[in-house]
């Protein structure tokens, strides 16, 4: 009978059931990924001599190994296929680690570290600034990051960087933008063993920025301050969560809310981890089959996507892992494929330990190799032993937390000596919020810059998704035995691990285990509940959706009425706001707006697109709040409060209703005592910082920079009791107190006088007068509303191109026509808010031009 021919079986036969075919799951790489790990683990902490003497080592092992395997090609020895393999993903390892070793070595950094010298760095931000909390006062009073260096210079030594080193300075550290250079001074000294970083930088002061970031990088920087302001009306545990959850942005997030995630087990929500990958991927990809793109389409937009928002959450070694990680787990449990994932997860931690050999002693690296690899080969096996008492569905979402916390335990007991108790049923019960949190909190990233009230709408949902995740936190940290002591170290670890598997034996061989103990279980294995139970259950179940499946449709349809008119409302309340997104009568390019406040000044300095920089808010109501909203300002990267009367700060609760602050300059003479109160009470309960100015004070925000000219009498350094900035006491003078700024901007120079009187403003002659040169000026705001007391000196020595008077109705005879025609005089061009209403300066063609104002 030919070999091809069926075979027929005999009458009363039954034919032989062919055998199910189970690829076998290939694990030839995962001896070279553990030796490569083993590899990268004594590089860390090796020197670069020591390292080539290894790499060497290793080449000529597996050139040993190569000729061996060449001479028998025929009939090679067993097993030593896989010793070359495992030799060159040794040699590899040992490869990339001495280059960066060498690397270190030939940068001047790690030596000047071993002195403890006192430098200065020039270097790129490469790290997002993380508060750090003192822990003898419990003051938040510092702030860590990183840079990677360009140079460094100490000890009358010029040498290039060679790698990247922590910083650890004080609070301004924080404004300093990801990616940009910055020059810093302070001590070095230097890293631990093993730790990825050269050296720390202990920063004896704030950072000066040499160079902004790149574009691509500059506008990750706008989305994700768009973000932070869309999500600001949200409640507080959605508010500090959504960005964490949407671009990995912890900075909001409290000390009780980060203790609940930990506790939990959810911390993985808001650390940008391969679990955000796979929900973008899977997002996009469900997106491109609804379309029916082609299978090259598919590729490239899903290729597209994951560098884009690598970009957004930033490029570090963290999220590059996170996104290697990510899509082999995606891939694997996807497709149902553990024979080919873990090859390809090997692959990728042989890869990320050449690029980066330190992540062998990284917590972070380890979690995630070991809960991708616990995902890829256990989630499907666990899934299909729970599925006949629970069902396919559950049984899948009850297998992904359950596999990722039993592999991911142990490793966790050496952070932290303690186990999660509820960390399963908190990761089932917050998963069905993760994905609309994350994918809605990205899309409303990235439609609040061009569309703000977008983005809020966008922010509202992924915000209450934030939130159940926050409530499903505490609820489960709130629970008794919430976390239970374990012991720590390696003992501790091995201990966890030795239970877990052992209790994983016991349950897979439950069967068994019934039987020793003389149980007779009534039904077969793998038929889950009885077959009586399943049937009325069923049943139940069937004639329950049958009697509300008309109420059910229905309802459908008036819910899909709700979202239309929804959406159609959104649009037709965010139309105007999307077509003149700076305002009505302001143009798109204003450099400089004077608010029409009343009797009052609020002047804004644009900082970037939706943000600015604020001078006093005007007398009480929304005024100010109402001109920001024109002109498009959702930031204020600085509010500066030239002095406390009413008609400089009686606006403030306007003005920070729906707007983020980044800091706040107030002046230093607290007159009157109970204005200045209510405005720190008022700035301290929206969080906003607050110093006090200092003549000579300055800095930069974006492609605009600020200095202090003058100010008015300052208290002693320190705070008061609650954390305030101290203020000096006086009765009167708060006049010539006021805060004298100059404002600096691409296109044009600004000087404010606040409400100086005629002594205020002649010192400030006299300083500027000293200065090498008296610096040019566009734009001046006049002292105290155009009052009759103004210097003629001053005013000459300014000169400007525009003066401008904030004023309204009032009974001061503000502005006099003395201060008009003394500014009139020294050429500039008066301009009134009490005639123009609100108006902006603009700069076109080199020429400074007024809009919104026709009589001035």
């Amino acid at each position: 009978m030919p070999a091809s021919a069926p075979t027929i079986p005999a009458p009363g036969v039954a034919p032989v059931p062919t055998p199910r075919q189970v690829s076998a799951t290939d694990l030839r790489l995962v001896p070279g990924a553990l030796v490569a790990w083993g590899v990268a683990w004594w590089l860390t902490s090796a020197g670069a001599r020591t390292a080539l003497v290894g790499a060497a080592a290793a080449a000529g092992l597996l050139a040993l190994m190569g000729m061996l395997l060449l001479v028998r090609r025929a009939r090679p020895p067993r097993g030593l296929g896989q010793c070359v393999l495992v030799a060159a993903c040794a040699l590899a390892v040992l490869l990339g680690g001495t280059a960066d070793l060498v690397a270190r070595e030939r940068g001047g950094a790690a030596d000047l570290a071993g002195q403890g010298a006192t430098v200065e760095v020039v270097g790129r931000v490469v790290q997002e600034p993380v508060v750090v909390v003192n822990p003898w006062s419990g003051a938040s009073d510092s702030v860590r990051t990183a840079l990677d260096l360009t140079t460094v210079e100490g000890r009358g030594v010029v040498a290039p960087g060679g790698g990247r080193i922590g910083v650890l300075g004080d609070l301004a550290w924080g404004e300093a933008d990801y990616g940009a250079e910055v020059r810093a001074s302070g001590r070095l000294l230097p890293a631990g063993p093993g730790d990825r970083t050269v050296a720390t930088l202990v920063a004896s002061g704030p950072p000066v920025v040499t160079a902004p970031p790149s574009r691509a990088l500059g506008v990750v920087g706008v989305l994700r301050a768009d973000l932070l302001t869309a999500s600001d009306g949200l409640p507080a545990d959605a508010r500090a969560l959504l960005p964490g959850v949407a671009v990995g942005d912890t900075s909001r997030i409290d000390d009780e809310l980060d203790a609940a995630l930990r506790t939990t087990g959810l911390t993985h929500v808001t650390a940008v981890s391969g679990g955000h990958f796979a929900i973008v991927v899977a997002t996009v990809t469900a997106l491109c089959a609804l379309a029916r793109a082609p299978r090259g389409v598919r590729i490239g937009v899903t290729g597209a996507v994951m560098a884009g928002f690598v970009l957004l959450v930033h490029p570090d070694p963290s999220v590059l892992r996170a996104a290697a990680m990510g899509v082999v787990g995606l891939v694997g449990i996807g497709l149902g494929r553990p024979s080919r994932a873990v090859p390809a997860l090997a692959a990728v931690v042989v890869v990320l330990l050449v690029l980066d050999p330190s992540l062998a002693r990284s917590y972070g690296f380890v979690l995630s190799s070991v809960a991708t690899a616990a995902l890829v080969l256990g989630t499907q096996p666990v899934a299909r032993r729970l599925a006949p008492w629970i069902g396919k569905g559950p049984a899948f979402a009850l297998a992904v937390p359950l596999t990722a916390q039993l592999a991911c335990a142990p490793v966790l007991v050496l952070l932290d000596p303690s186990i999660a108790t509820y960390a399963v049923p908190a990761n089932l019960v917050a998963a069905p919020a993760l994905v609309p949190a994350t994918v809605l909190g990205v899309l409303a990233t990235l439609v609040a810059p061009w569309f703000p009230l977008g983005g809020v709408v966008l922010a509202w949902p992924a915000g209450l998704a934030s939130w159940w995740i926050a409530a499903v936190a505490r609820f489960f940290t709130g629970l008794p035995g919430a976390r239970v002591p374990w012991p720590g170290g390696a003992l501790g670890a091995v201990a966890l691990a030795l239970l877990t598997l052992a209790a994983l034996v016991l349950v897979w061989r439950w069967r068994h285990v019934a039987g020793l103990l003389g149980v007779r279980v009534p039904w077969s294995r793998g038929s889950g509940w009885p077959h009586t139970w399943r049937t009325a259950v069923r049943a139940g179940v069937r004639e329950a959706l049958a009697a509300r499946r008309r109420r059910a449709t229905l309802r459908l349809v008036a819910a899909w009425a709700v979202v239309a008119v929804a959406a159609v409302g959104c649009v037709v309340i965010a139309w105007p706001r999307w077509i003149a997104p700076a305002g009505r009568d302001v143009p798109a390019d204003w450099a400089v707006a004077a608010c029409d406040v009343g009797q009052g000044d609020g002047l804004v300095v644009r900082t970037g697109d939706g943000r600015g920089l604020m001078i006093d808010v005007g007398p009480a109501g929304d005024a100010a709040g109402r001109c920001l909203d024109d002109l498009g300002i959702e930031r204020l990267d600085l509010l500066v409060l030239t002095h406390f009367h009413a008609d400089h700060v009686g606006g403030l609760g306007a003005v920070l209703d729906g707007r983020q602050v980044g800091r706040a300059l107030v002046t230093g003479l607290g007159d009157p005592a109970e204005q200045a109160e209510w405005v720190l009470d008022d700035l301290a309960d929206r969080g906003v910082p607050v110093e006090v100015a200092e003549p000579g004070a300055g800095g930069t925000l974006g492609d605009v920079s600020w200095e202090v000219l003058q100010a008015g009498s300052t208290p002693g350094p320190g705070a008061s009791g609650d954390g305030r900035p101290r203020l000096a006491e006086a009765d009167g003078g708060a006049n010539d107190a006021s805060i004298a700024l100059r404002v600096v901007t691409p296109r044009l120079t600004l000087v404010a006088l606040g409400d100086l009187e005629a002594g205020g403003q002649e010192t400030l002659d006299r300083t500027l007068r000293a200065r090498a040169g008296v610096p040019s000026v566009d734009v001046v705001k006049v002292a105290h509303h155009g009052s009759r007391v103004q210097s003629a000196r001053l005013a000459a020595t300014l000169s400007p191109a525009v003066a401008i008077v904030s004023s309204g109705e009032n009974t001061y005879g503000h502005p006099t026509q003395e201060a008009l025609d003394l500014y009139a005089g020294v050429g500039a061009a008066v301009l009134r808010t009490d005639r123009c209403g609100t108006f902006a300066l603009v700069v076109r063609d080199g020429a400074l031009a007024v809009a919104g104002c026709e009589d001035g």
